[in-house]
C-alpha cells in the first residue's frame, strides 16, 4: 500500500475521527513527557484489541515504523517518534483500550495495554488490594503495560521492578510476518481473531484460567535487595534476570494484555521523617534497616534539601492540584498543557514556554504548601528521608533508628498523617518541578539532564561528588530517589551556552567507573545508549527493527542497517 492507501485503511479499521494525521493534531502524541520528539505519519486509537491486531497488519504490510503508545508518560522519549529515520511512522496510541479484568481470588488482574496504574488502584480498592506501583507514575495516568514493557520500578522497597512472564503479544518475524503470541495462560481459541475477540469480551470461565508455575511479578526482590554487600545493584533496566518477552521489551513488541500479580493493601502505615548532614549517617539507616528489620519499609524516599527548595516553589502547581482536586484530575491537565503547548508554539509573537510561565506565576499567588516543622527541617539538615513502614513494624523501626542516632548525628520524628503526606506530595512534585525550572529559566539553563541511575548494593560512598570541571558548567544538581534501593534521580541543570553532550558524556563516565548501571527504571529510549545485552535483546524481539527504531541509539534502519 501507498502512505494514502494505509491511512485510508487506517480510518476503515477505527473510523476517521480516530486516525489524526495534521501536525496539530499529532503533536501532544509525537512529544515526550520531558524530551523526544519526530515526525508522523499518522496517530491511530483502537477502540478494541482486534483493532489493534488489524492495524498492525496494515503497518507491517505497509513497511512502515510502528510505536506503541498509551498515556505518553515516559521520561527518556521511548515512546516518541526520533528523527532520522528511513521510513515513516505510525503511532499506535492505545489509551482506548483501558479495560482491566480481575481474575478469581482477586489476586492477579489481566490489563489492556492503555489500562493506567490509577484505574488499578479504583479497581483493587473494594478487595482490599493494591497494584505493584501506588505512588508518582500512577498519578500521572502511566499504564500497566508500559510500565512492564520498561522494566519501571518505583517507590515501594518490597515490589522491584515491574515484571511478569505472562503477556498476549504480537511479534514481527525476520521474514516479516506477524505472529499473535498468547503466553497468558488463559485458554481463549486459536486463531488471532477467537483470542482477542474472547479477551476482549471476557468471554472465558475460571477453568480456562490456568494455574501456572510463570512469574506474575518479581517475587525474589524483597531478599535480592536486602543484599547489601553484593556488589550489584538491586535493580536496573537491562538486568538480565527481569529481560523476559513483554518484560523489559522497550516497545520492541506489540503487548496486547498482561497478566500481574496484586498485592494486599497494608491495614496500617507510619511515617518517620529522617535528617542528617552526612551521607554516613543515612547510608548506616539503609544498612541497618535492610540487614535487621524483620519487615521491610514500605517507602524510603530521599530529598536533598535543594530539591526539597525547588519543589516547593517550582512544584507547587502540582502539589496544588492534587490537595484541591485529586490525582485523577493530573492525565487530564497534563494532556491539556501538552495541547496549549502546542497551540502556543504556532503562535510566534507569544514568549518561549508561556504556558509553563503562566502556570507558575498562578501558582506562586499561594503561599508553600509544606508545613513549616518540614521546612525548617531541610534548612537544618541537607540529606532527608521519608521513612513509611508498616503498622507492625513500627516499635522495632523505633529502636533501630535510636540505634542509629547514638552512633551518628541524625535525627528523626513521627509524622502526622498531614505532614507525611505534605512530604510525599513534595517528592512527587520533585520531578516536574525540575523540569518547570528549566523552562521558566531558559535564559541561564541550556538545558536539564535527567539521569536516573541504580548504584551497586555495597556503594557505601552513594552521594556524589563531582569535580569543577562539570560542576562550574552547572546551575544545580538535584538529587532525590528510592534509597532503600539504591535508585537515584540526579537531575542537572546546564549553564547556559555548555554542551550538554559533552556534560552528559563526563557524568556517565564517572558513573561507569563507580560500577553503576543506568537507566535504572526507565526505558532507554532516546536518552541512553542500549548496552549489548541489551541490544541483543531488542534485536531478537523485533529483527526487521521495524518497533520503536531508534531506541538506545540503536540504528533506526530496517533490519538494522548501518
Amino acid at each position: 500500500m501507498s502512505q494514502s492507501q494505509l491511512v485510508a485503511s487506517l480510518k476503515e479499521i477505527v473510523g476517521v475521527r480516530y486516525v489524526l494525521t495534521s501536525d496539530r493534531a499529532t503533536a501532544p502524541y509525537r512529544t515526550g513527557f520531558r524530551e523526544g520528539h519526530g515526525p508522523a505519519l499518522a496517530v491511530v486509537k483502537p477502540a478494541t484489541l482486534l483493532q489493534q491486531w488489524h492495524i498492525l497488519q496494515a503497518c507491517v504490510s505497509t513497511n512502515v515504523i510502528v510505536i506503541m503508545q498509551a498515556a505518553n508518560t515516559g521520561l527518556t522519549g521511548g515512546s516518541t517518534p526520533t528523527q532520522g529515520c528511513d521510513r515513516n511512522t505510525v503511532i499506535i496510541n492505545t489509551t482506548r483500550i483501558s479495560d482491566i479484568q480481575v481474575l478469581p481470588a482477586q489476586q492477579q488482574i489481566v490489563a489492556f495495554p492503555g489500562a493506567s496504574l490509577f484505574s488499578l488502584e479504583k479497581a483493587l480498592a473494594p478487595y482490599g488490594r493494591v497494584p505493584h506501583s501506588v505512588i508518582g507514575s500512577s498519578c500521572i495516568g502511566a499504564s500497566i503495560v508500559g510500565g512492564v514493557c520498561n522494566n519501571s520500578g518505583g517507590a515501594l522497597v518490597e515490589r522491584g521492578p515491574a515484571y511478569t512472564e505472562l503477556a498476549l503479544y504480537a511479534q514481527i518475524n525476520s521474514d516479516g510476518s506477524l505472529s499473535l503470541i498468547n503466553n497468558l495462560d488463559i485458554d481463549l481459541g486459536d486463531t488471532p481473531e477467537q483470542i482477542l475477540t474472547n479477551l476482549q469480551n471476557k468471554k472465558y470461565s475460571e477453568h480456562n484460567v490456568k494455574t501456572t508455575a510463570k512469574k506474575a511479578s518479581d517475587r525474589e526482590y524483597a531478599n535480592w535487595v536486602r543484599k547489601t554487600d553484593d556488589d550489584t545493584p538491586a535493580r536496573f533496566n537491562a538486568d538480565p534476570r527481569r529481560l523476559h518477552q513483554a518484560s523489559g521489551c522497550a516497545g520492541k513488541l506489540a503487548v496486547f494484555a498482561v497478566r500481574v500479580d496484586t498485592f494486599a493493601k497494608n491495614e496500617q502505615e507510619l511515617t518517620f521523617y529522617l535528617g542528617t548532614n552526612s551521607s554516613t549517617a543515612l547510608q548506616a539507616v539503609r544498612k541497618i534497616l535492610l540487614e535487621q528489620a524483620t519487615s521491610l519499609p514500605v517507602y524510603a524516599e530521599y530529598l536533598h534539601r535543594d530539591i526539597f527548595e525547588l519543589a516547593d516553589n517550582y512544584g507547587r502547581d502540582t502539589v496544588l492540584l492534587i490537595k484541591n482536586l485529586g490525582t485523577n484530575w493530573l492525565p487530564k491537565f497534563f494532556n491539556i498543557k501538552r495541547q496549549l503547548d502546542a497551540v502556543c508554539q504556532k503562535l510566534p509573537f507569544l514568549p518561549k514556554n508561556t504556558i509553563d510561565k503562566l502556570v507558575y506565576r498562578l501558582a506562586k499567588l499561594f503561599p508553600s504548601q509544606t508545613p513549616k516543622k518540614l521546612q525548617q527541617w531541610n534548612k537544618q539538615y541537607q540529606h532527608q528521608l521519608i521513612l513509611t513502614v508498616k503498622g507492625d513494624a513500627h516499635q522495632q523501626t523505633l529502636a533501630l533508628l535510636e540505634q542509629v542516632k547514638k552512633d551518628y548525628q541524625l535525627d528523626f520524628f513521627q509524622c502526622s498523617e498531614q505532614e507525611a503526606k505534605a512530604a510525599y506530595l513534595l517528592r512527587f512534585a520533585a520531578a516536574g518541578a525540575a523540569v518547570q525550572y528549566a523552562k521558566i529559566n531558559h535564559n541561564e539553563v541550556e538545558d536539564i539532564l535527567a539521569l536516573d541511575i541504580a548504584l551497586k548494593r555495597n556503594d557505601n560512598e552513594w552521594f556524589e561528588k563531582l569535580p569543577p570541571s562539570i560542576t562550574d558548567k552547572l546551575v544545580s544538581k538535584l538529587y532525590y530517589g528510592h534509597f532503600l534501593c539504591h535508585v537515584f534521580h540526579q537531575d542537572y541543570l546546564v549553564r547556559k551556552g555548555e554542551d550538554c553532550k559533552a556534560v552528559k558524556a563526563a557524568l556517565l563516565a564517572l558513573l561507569e567507573q563507580r560500577g553503576a548501571e543506568y537507566p535504572a527504571e526507565h526505558n532507554v529510549g532516546h536518552h541512553y545508549h542500549a548496552k549489548p545485552a541489551l541490544a541483543d535483546n531488542y534485536r531478537n524481539l523485533d529483527p526487521t527493527n521495524t518497533l520503536n527504531a531508534g531506541i538506545g541509539g540503536m540504528s533506526k534502519k530496517r533490519d538494522y542497517a548501518e
